[in-house]
Order: structure tokens, then C-alpha cells, then sequence
């Protein structure tokens, strides 16, 4: 990754975070938190994108903020569309990173993660993305089923297996 493009994301990380995060990049550079982290941005930012697509004033002011014309924003916009975590260059960084995002904050215990967008060119609360364990979830029964299992020549040469896939 460019060292433009990690230095662009560590400054958005809020302040008591920045010191701790910049570490663990540096021990590990783009390593599975660099690219979390780089994914999340950049799956953020393409969200709006795609939302303002259509609208001149976005990228009017979009282009203003990153000191482009509007054609070069458009054209940009559309390319930055098309790119992934390994494909992220500077210029990308710099027309959408950096004017969208106002900040991040990340729960490196839960890699919960929160990233607050720049009112000015995007509305919304803050985004909140978690990485939690949760139990299997339990479906109900539904009443036709319970039928279908009580009536044995409906049911009767139905395998366990057969069973169990009917159920979830």
C-alpha cells in the first residue's frame, strides 16, 4: 500500500487511537487490520458515491474540496467505482477519502468499527460496522410443517437429513 494512502488513513483515526493503530500497521504492514480497516473506508465511501452518482451539486462540491474540476471528479468518481482494496491509488484517496470521512474509531478488542462522514457532503449518522459472535439462529416452526411431520404419509419416508434441510 502507499505510504500516502496509510498516512491519509491514519490521520482520519481519531486522535487517542492514531498511536496504537499506526503500530500494529507499521509491524504488519498491509496486514489483515490495514486491509479491514482500508475495506470498511472504502466500502463506506463507495456507498455514498454510488447514492450522489447522478447529482451535479455533489460533485461539484466534491471537486471543489479536493481542489479538481468537476470532469476530473466525474471521471475519477467512475474509476474509483471500479476499484478494490489492492487497486486503491493516492488520487483516489485524496478525491473521495479524504473529503467524505471525517474520522474513524475502531474497538481493536471487537473490531468494532465506527466511521463518521463529513456532513458537508454526506448525510447519515455515523456507520457502525461489528464483528460479534452470535448464537445459531432459531427459526419457528411453522404451523404447516408440524402438520407435515405429524402426518406419517406425508412425512413417514422422509430421511433425518431431509428433515433437518426442511427445517432450516
Amino acid at each position: 500500500m502507499f505510504a500516502e494512502i496509510r498516512e491519509l488513513i491514519l490521520r482520519k483515526c481519531v486522535p487517542d487511537k492514531q498511536v496504537q493503530v499506526r503500530e500494529i500497521f507499521e509491524k504488519q504492514p498491509f496486514g489483515e487490520l490495514e486491509r479491514l480497516i482500508t475495506q470498511k473506508l472504502l466500502d463506506v465511501i463507495k456507498k455514498v458515491a454510488k447514492e450522489e452518482l447522478n447529482s451535479e451539486n455533489w460533485l461539484h462540491l466534491v471537486a471543489r474540496l479536493a481542489a479538481r474540476s468537476y470532469e476530473e471528479t466525474r471521471v475519477t468518481l467512475l474509476e474509483f467505482l471500479d476499484t478494490d482494496v489492492f487497486s486503491l491509488s493516492p488520487e483516489n484517496c485524496v478525491s473521495f477519502l479524504d473529503p467524505l470521512i471525517e474520522s474513524w474509531d475502531i474497538d481493536l478488542t471487537s473490531f468494532g468499527m465506527e466511521i463518521v462522514l463529513n456532513r458537508r457532503i454526506a448525510s447519515g449518522d455515523p456507520m457502525r460496522f461489528e464483528f460479534v459472535e452470535r448464537e445459531p439462529l432459531q427459526l419457528e416452526i411453522e404451523p404447516g410443517f408440524t402438520e407435515f411431520l405429524k402426518d406419517s404419509f406425508l412425512s413417514g419416508s422422509a430421511s433425518k437429513e431431509e428433515i433437518e434441510l426442511l427445517k432450516s
